[in-house]
């Protein structure tokens, strides 16, 4: 195991505290600046990068707290970002049969951890290498005896998940049927459940011709007992089984629910914001809800279809050796009545679509006023919102009475050919018992009866199985064209992670928005240093929001570049690069839980202190501590009870939690009342100290405290420098200016400092 066998071993390797102090472990177990519980986390990362995973230590959480990290939540970590991971004990002679070169997490007793790099079984020493030091440290030879020291067997393995490549994969009817089959012991063991069960289902005809033939014919008193023993047992056992099959069936349901919810979900996480943004939520939520479909015909209708297959393969050969001619009779009848149903299916396999297709424009209606009621009742339109959902819902329910019509015409048509075999089969077996045509006995034709009816079902069920996978095509259809759109971005799970500072550049930047001619920015360019408060402004539709969604990272497809302290944006990990800005915007959503819950925002290892230093820097603080609850109060659905200022200055204070380097507000004032935007535009110069912020806005009069101004028109930067520099040379500036503040003093209250020059388009 591993490549650094050889690394740092002198002899038989260290001893004593050469071999603590080279491994990192002191008498009180710190080694550096880094806490032994620090070391398991840096092990974590250390293991899940030599598999090609970079994770962010802001993502982990210490289920249960503490100082040290336990197994189970590094486990937790690793599983979430995508890895196999599992804890557990090895023993001596286990490492030194190891020969998988990748590392393995060594848990410590003092709490810290290091990482088993290789092995080396002719000098029984382990490479053992300390987190906490540089990535150029090399490993250090431990033997059984040293190790034993400080390591009683604790370990973390860690690995690539056998199905990363199929995580990627389209969601299909053959992604769906691969983990179906994963559950092998399950599907094995409700298989021979099934099978057994229709075995079983044959026994009570024979019994029944049993009674007739040799117990009422000859009065036999000792066969009724025994018969009846038999019958007795068969339905105990059948019974017992049969819950053991239903009980198998829900617990293989949960499972498969789970794989395909859990793979969906993340899906959907991994779409673009673009995407939301083109399709309404209702139809988005309808086309998810059918993964129920999905569910139901792998856990239900798939084991009654390999059921009835088995029942027809035992079945019929049944029916030919009692009765060649009837068994005839019989399955030809059968086979009529399949024949029948499938003559339908286009034209219900067609009804289904449009049913389908109907069902999501009804739901999609009714999640956007769900969404949009306050508009709805503001505004006084619901009539116009009842009369569109009247006319969704009768649209929805005539192709559910076609559906019903054509179904049924299908259904009728079969009733005399299925009641020929049910009851007319006895009548026809009778003359021929009676003409001597056929060998028969009076018990014989019982139970042929009774076997008989049992053929025509499997055979209905079978030819109904195609509008059943019609029903899944659709709904797969329906969830794929949700979750296989193209993921945000490679970038989100890799990429760099470089120390941000806020210095920003724009290289001749143009982007268009999907389907519109005209481009959203044109050859825009400027460059600010870290730590500059940069304003921009410009009419509606100039692209101030757009170099924000840029900055954000929404918006990929860009030409030319978009640099963060030199770095090109594209190739920043898009978890880390947006974990690190603070973003406000006009109509921030919050979600349901306390005040303290939504300004951490779930972030692991913040606590109170870390909310109440963010709502006070966010001017936050004064309406909070008068709240009933404090900072614990809960916010209802769509915050109603909050005002729009105080909605606002939560958000300000969410973004500023985790003191990001880069701010960015984007009209984060206009929705709010004079008072409240007085107060938040107090804090601008207070909350921009030490970082980068960007402010974009159309009130003029959040600028003046900028030290660089962005005027954009029509996708194009015309002019960067301070407020009174602007004033002086930019007519489309000054026009903006005036109209909101004629009766002010129009050079505004801070001194200018001196305009970079902007960069010129190759």
């Amino acid at each position: 195991m591993g490549d650094e066998r050889g690394a740092g071993r002198g002899g038989a390797g260290p001893t004593g505290g050469e071999n603590d102090a080279r491994l990192g472990i002191s008498p009180d177990g710190v080694a550096g600046d880094a806490t032994p519980g620090h070391a398991r986390i840096l092990a974590a990362l250390a293991a899940a990068r030599y598999h090609g995973f970079e994770l962010d230590q802001e993502d982990f959480h210490n289920i249960g707290g503490g100082d040290v990290p336990s197994p189970a939540a590094i486990v937790e970590w690793l599983r979430d970002a995508g890895l196999w991971a599992r804890a557990g004990r090895m023993n001596w002679r286990q490492v030194m049969k190891l020969t998988d070169p990748s590392p393995i997490v060594l848990l410590f007793n003092d709490g810290s951890a290091g990482l088993l790099t290789g092995v080396d079984p002719v000098e029984r020493v382990a490479m053992v290498k300390d987190p906490r030091g540089r990535s150029s440290d090399l490993s250090v030879a431990v033997d059984e005896l040293r190790l034993s020291e400080v390591w009683t067997g604790e370990v973390i393995l860690v690995r690539k998940p056998r199905e990363t490549s199929t995580e990627h994969d389209n969601f299909s009817i053959g992604w769906v049927f691969r983990r179906f089959l994963s559950e092998k012991r399950f599907v094995r063991d409700i298989a021979i459940a099934s099978i057994v069960t229709s075995v079983l289902a044959l026994i009570p005809p024979f019994l029944v011709m049993s009674v007739i033939d040799r117990v009422v014919v000859y009065g036999n008193q000792d066969t009724l007992v025994l018969l009846a023993m038999i019958w007795g047992a068969v339905v105990l056992y059948e019974t017992v089984l049969e819950y053991a099959r239903v009980d198998m069936v829900t617990l293989l349901a949960g499972r498969l629910d789970t794989k395909i919810n859990l793979h969906v979900f993340n899906r959907l996480l991994g779409l673009s914001l673009d995407y939301f943004e083109r399709h309404p939520a209702g139809e988005i939520h309808h086309r998810i809800n059918q993964l129920y479909l999905v569910r139901l015909f792998f856990t239900g209708r798939m084991f009654d279809l390999v059921l009835d297959c088995f029942m027809l393969i035992v079945l019929i050969p049944v029916l030919f050796f009692m009765s060649s001619a009837l068994a005839f009779v019989a399955v030809a009848t059968a086979v009529i009545i399949m024949l029948i149903i499938v003559v339908f299916m286009p034209a219900m396999r067609r009804v289904t679509g449009q049913m389908v297709r109907a069902e999501t424009r009804k739901s999609t209606h009714m999640v956007e006023n769900i969404h949009g009621i306050r508009t709805i009742k503001s505004l006084a339109v619901e009539p116009q919102s009842k009369a569109e959902w009247d006319m969704r819902v009768a649209d929805a329910a005539d192709w559910r009475i076609q559906g019903g019509r054509i179904g049924n015409w299908p259904k009728t048509l079969v009733i005399p050919f299925d009641r020929f075999i049910q009851r007319g089969m006895i009548l026809l077996g009778a003359y021929w018992l009676l003409s001597g045509t056929t060998t028969l006995d009076i018990g014989g034709l019982v139970a042929f009866v009774m076997l008989g009816g049992r053929l025509a079902a499997p055979l209905v069920s079978m030819s109904k199985m195609v509008q059943d996978q019609e029903e899944l095509r659709l709904a797969i259809g329906e969830v794929g064209l949700v979750v296989n759109n193209p993921p945000e971005s490679s970038s989100a799970t890799s990429g760099l992670r470089p120390t941000i500072e806020g210095a920003l550049n724009f290289e001749n930047v143009t982007f268009s928005y999907r389907g519109q001619m005209a481009p959203a920015l044109q050859d825009v360019s400027f460059s600010v240093p870290a730590g500059t408060m940069l304003g921009i402004v410009g009419k509606s539709g100039s692209g101030k929001s757009t170099i924000a969604r840029l900055l954000q990272g929404i918006n990929r497809d860009y030409s030319g570049f978009v640099k963060l302290d030199g770095n090109d944006l594209r190739e920043i990990n898009l978890r880390y690069l947006r974990r690190s800005l603070g973003v406000v915007l006009q109509d921030n959503f919050l979600f349901r839980g306390t005040i303290r819950d939504n300004i951490i925002a779930g972030r692991p290892g913040l606590t109170l202190e870390d909310a109440v230093r963010a709502a006070r820097l966010a001017g936050a603080e004064e309406f909070v501590e008068r709240m009933p609850g404090g900072y614990e109060t809960f916010i209802q659905e769509g915050s109603s009870n909050l005002s729009g200022g105080q909605r606002q200055r939560l958000a300000i204070a969410r973004a500023l939690v985790t003191d990001p380097r880069l701010l960015i507000l984007d009209e984060a004032t206009s929705a709010l009342d004079p008072e409240s935007e007085a107060l938040v535009n107090a804090n601008l110069v207070r909350i921009g100290k030490g970082r980068t912020m960007v402010l974009i806005t159309h009130r003029m009069s959040s600028l003046t405290e900028c030290d660089l101004i962005v005027v954009m028109h029509q996708g194009k930067m015309l002019d960067i420098a301070p407020h009174r520099v602007l004033l002086e040379r930019c007519a489309i500036y000054r026009q903006l200016w005036l109209q909101q503040n004629r009766h002010l003093d129009p050079q505004g209250t801070r001194h200018a400092t001196p305009a970079p020059v902007p960069i010129e388009a190759d």
